[in-house]
């Protein structure tokens, strides 16, 4: 079972609020989030943003006009978006609670048109959790209603997860590499760093979704083959190689190969 005081703990120091503004790996990320999420939203209508952090995307919407319901399991995170709800008397941010994504029952059945859930998965560890997170977003969307979830691929997060022991051996050792490579489950064994983690196949997402009668409608990377190089791809002074580079990444972000290699990847499904 998922140790949710341990990702509270994680949350309560890691400055996530800030977490796409500090370098141009986050730049990225936020742009093409941003860009899909104007490519998939209606044009107006209900949002709820479960594990939405501070509200990093939750206020871009907010202010664009949509009925934004924040919910995240930090309170830290969830006092700072409400801190910023009253600095920039932000209207349409309706609600801003701490919620547990595996039990949204405060939220009535059919009331979103779209649930965006960028966070969650990365770590619920059992299968129980994400069938019940999947089942409940099921339930507070409308017919027809779109879903945008987030996760970190198995293959990218197992390496990521080498990559942590060369960084700092206290947190991995090598039952927790096998563990991950072999199930995509997490277990940090210091209580620094990303704590937590679930690591799961574009298939799994596409299979677990489609069990609760969701239908595919795009499974991509969101960096795409840009990850680990936006500092290099931001330099380039050539505006339209840099354009035909960023029109690549567009179009090769469904490759399953990019999609399983490349950090975050998104899983959009309809009612």
């Amino acid at each position: 079972m998922t140790d949710f005081e341990k990702v509270k703990g994680y949350y309560s120091v890691f400055d996530e609020k800030n977490r796409l503004a500090r370098d141009n790996s986050g730049r990225l990320e936020y742009e093409m989030t941003m860009q899909i999420l104007k490519k998939y939203l209606p044009e107006k209508g209900k949002v709820l943003d479960i594990g939405g952090g501070a509200g990093v995307y939750a206020f871009p919407l907010a202010k664009a006009g949509y009925q934004v319901y924040l919910g995240d399991l930090s309170e830290r995170l969830i006092e700072q978006a409400k801190e910023q709800r009253t600095a920039e008397n932000v209207e349409n941010m309706m609600s801003i609670d701490v919620v547990n994504a595996t039990d949204m029952s405060q939220y009535e059945d059919g009331f979103f048109d779209v649930v965006i859930a960028l966070g969650p998965f990365y770590h619920l560890t059992e299968s129980t959790e994400r069938e019940a997170c999947v089942s409940e977003i099921y339930r507070v969307l409308k017919p027809g209603g779109m879903v945008i979830v987030g996760f970190i691929p198995r293959l990218a997060g197992s390496i990521a997860v080498v990559e942590r022991y060369l960084w700092d051996s206290n947190q991995v050792n090598a039952h927790t590499i096998g563990e991950v490579f072999a199930t995509g489950r997490f277990h940090n064994m210091a209580a620094r760093g990303f704590q937590e983690g679930y690591y799961a196949t574009s298939f799994e997402m596409e299979e677990m979704f489609g069990a609760c009668h969701f239908k595919p409608e795009c499974i991509r990377s969101i960096r795409g083959f840009a990850y680990e190089r936006e500092d290099k791809i931001y330099a380039i002074e050539d505006e339209a190689v840099r354009a035909e580079v960023m029109k690549c990444i567009e179009e090769t972000a469904r490759d399953r190969a990019i999609v399983e290699m490349c950090g975050h990847a998104v899983y959009i499904g309809r009612k």
